[in-house]
């Protein structure tokens, strides 16, 4: 097994709130990469093809979280891609089922979080 941690995409428009996720994603073991917004997100993809999981904000301007899925899975991304939301997650993931998860931003996300990605990451 390589010791080089996995690498996951942070997709936010606040830097705070990426910086923490991807805190709560490297005590876990994982390399965070942050990108603001989602044309920051797809740029980093396309110099990148060793990123293996993609955490976006739902709600962000230009492009939202539905759209920068879309759009990574339009381009071929076949990696997980999980969509954090400040609202409830169980009617974004019945509207768009195609998700591989939807995960409410809340006091859980720090436990939550990790052992989702790691779920997400053996199935690949």
């Amino acid at each position: 097994m390589s010791d080089v941690p996995i690498k996951i995409l942070v997709v936010d428009d606040d830097d705070f709130t990426a910086e923490m996720t991807g805190m709560f994603l490297e005590i876990a073991g994982y390399e965070a990469i942050i990108a603001i917004g989602g044309m920051d997100a797809l740029d980093k993809i396309a110099i990148d093809p060793e990123i293996r999981l993609v955490l976006s904000d739902m709600n962000m301007p230009f492009m939202d979280g539905i759209q920068l899925f879309a759009e990574l899975r339009g381009q071929g991304f076949t990696q997980p891609f999980v969509l954090l939301t400040g609202e409830e997650s169980a009617p974004l993931k019945l509207a768009h089922p195609n998700l591989d998860a939807v995960l409410t931003k809340n006091e859980d996300l720090q436990d939550k979080l990790p052992e989702l990605v790691a779920e997400l990451l053996a199935r690949c």
